[in-house]
């Protein structure tokens, strides 16, 4: 519980109705959840906007409504605070009302369009066995060390976000590593944070859905260098010719990582197999247990980060070394017949690209790769046939179909990726509807010592069905496949 005024201090009031000295229980963006003592946010969303809402807030005695415009008629015994932009007034807000649990962890926030999630547990894993308490905020799940606290957006809203780290202050957390989305940046979820590091892994074409334009995706993400204080790092992957163009306007200090480029953090691919990576980082040779170039930077990443925080160089790396990945990325499994089993997270044309070379590097010539990959529905549509076309380019044999559907049919996405499939390679291409069965024809189509990668969907454990969730476990059904077909 806090007092109206002293929340309000970081946010820019363009005006006030009402007494400042109510008290604040609780802040909601949600109508639904607005009660006596609730101080209600009306933001301006993508499907809704807060403000046709105040109305249903005042009728559930909130005892303060945030807007950016007033209502004609102001209710007697609520307050009303006209602020420039409810979004980032609700971050302000909230991070005010639990305490600026923010400026009390080392929090270091990672954007880019893939590597995030790896990237964030590879550091949650890393601090843990170096002995700090640690929290955790990723797409597959959050963690105040080792408590589980289900994720349901890469970023969550600011609320959530606030409460989160709150949480993990109050467990003695001294650190927490977080994914930042183009969605949080546009959507100000992280307003009234204060971060004090960011990293840059990589931009390639996505969430053109609802960021549309490249471009505009590109600013979505910079916008979050922009936002780090002085005292922070930017630690960023040189190797992405969009690198630079992150830390442009930062007042962060910059730090660069890459593979091909002499920078401050600079690493080596000694050897690349299914077995791991073997790596020079800095001088130093190390084996790790993920696979492939792009986890390569990943750990280099998190690698520079550890430095950055003052950590031991070797003893990091030595740590490294032990630690497997995140659910979903690369997850694989061998069947009695020897048939590699891959499950990934890809769902974008540049991981994807990423998942088959590194299949490529590691296979032996006989072996053949068969690749199912299916797009999501209500999400961009420019990136299914480029990457139907991936996946025959560097596949044997490909199979697409469904992903998470959501209220598109799943039929007419297929015909998206169908337009990707040039006529060469109509002869090794199927499509078959339901995921299930899929899974099951390639693994039909598997020989033994080939390689299947199930795409997509990674650590997902649903399928979303015209607006319905069933569960569907693309590891635990390949896995009864295996079974099932005596492979």
């Amino acid at each position: 519980m806090q007092l109206l005024q002293t929340i309000l201090q970081d946010v820019n009031v363009q005006a006030t109705h009402g007494s400042l000295a109510v008290e604040v229980q609780a802040i909601a963006f949600d109508s639904r959840q607005v009660r006596e003592g609730v101080m209600f946010v009306a933001v301006r969303g993508v499907q809704a906007d807060g403000h046709d809402y105040i109305q249903k807030a005042e009728e559930a005695k909130a005892a303060a409504i945030v807007c950016e415009q007033l209502p004609q008629e102001l209710q007697p015994g609520i307050t009303y605070v006209q602020v420039k932009d409810s979004a980032e007034a609700l971050g302000q807000l909230a991070s005010a009302y639990y305490g600026h649990p923010s400026e009390k962890l080392k929090l270091i926030g990672v954007t880019g369009t893939n590597g995030k999630t790896t990237s964030v547990t590879l550091l949650h894993k890393l601090f843990r066995e170096l002995g700090y308490h640690v929290g955790l905020i990723s797409t597959v799940q959050n963690q105040i060390d080792e408590e589980v606290i289900p994720s349901t957006h890469t970023t969550p809203d600011a609320v959530k976000l606030n409460e989160l780290l709150a949480q993990m202050v109050k467990a003695g957390c001294t650190h927490c590593f977080m994914e930042v989305s183009s969605h949080a940046m546009v959507q100000r979820r992280v307003a009234g944070i204060t971060f004090s590091g960011g990293v840059f892994t990589n931009i390639t074409h996505d969430h053109l859905d609802y960021h549309g334009t490249f471009e505009e995706y590109i600013k979505a993400k910079k916008s979050f260098f922009d936002i780090l204080p002085k005292k922070a790092f930017a630690l960023v992957n040189a190797d992405d010719k969009r690198g630079p163009v992150m830390v442009q306007n930062t007042k962060a200090s910059v730090h660069f990582y890459a593979l091909r480029k002499a920078v401050e953090f600079k690493a080596r691919i000694i050897d690349n197999t299914i077995q791991g990576l073997h790596l020079e980082v800095d001088g130093q040779e190390i084996w790790c247990k993920l696979i492939g170039a792009f986890n390569a930077y990943n750990l280099l990443g998190a690698y520079g980060v550890a430095v950055l925080l003052g950590e031991d160089p070797v003893e990091a790396l030595t740590v490294l070394s032990s630690l497997s990945s995140a659910a979903g990325r690369f997850d694989y499994m061998v069947s009695d017949s020897q048939v590699t089993g891959i499950v990934d997270y890809a769902h974008t044309p540049d991981a994807l690209e990423n998942v088959l070379n590194t299949i490529q590097q590691i296979r032996n010539p006989k072996q053949k790769v068969i690749t199912l990959i299916g797009c999501g529905g209500n999400r961009d549509a420019a990136k299914r046939p480029v990457m139907a076309d991936i996946a025959c380019r560097l596949s044997d044999k490909v199979i697409l179909t469904s992903d998470n559907p959501r209220f598109e049919e799943p039929q007419a996405i297929l015909q998206d990726m169908q337009k990707g499939v040039k006529p060469l390679d109509y002869k090794k291409t199927l499509s078959v509807l339901d995921r299930k069965e899929a899974i099951k024809t390639a693994c039909m189509l598997a020989e033994p010592n080939d390689i299947v990668l199930v795409a997509g969907k990674g650590h997902e454990t649903y399928q979303e069905i015209k607006g319905v969730k069933y569960d569907f476990d693309d590891k635990q059904v390949l896995r009864e496949m295996f079974q099932q077909l005596g492979k």
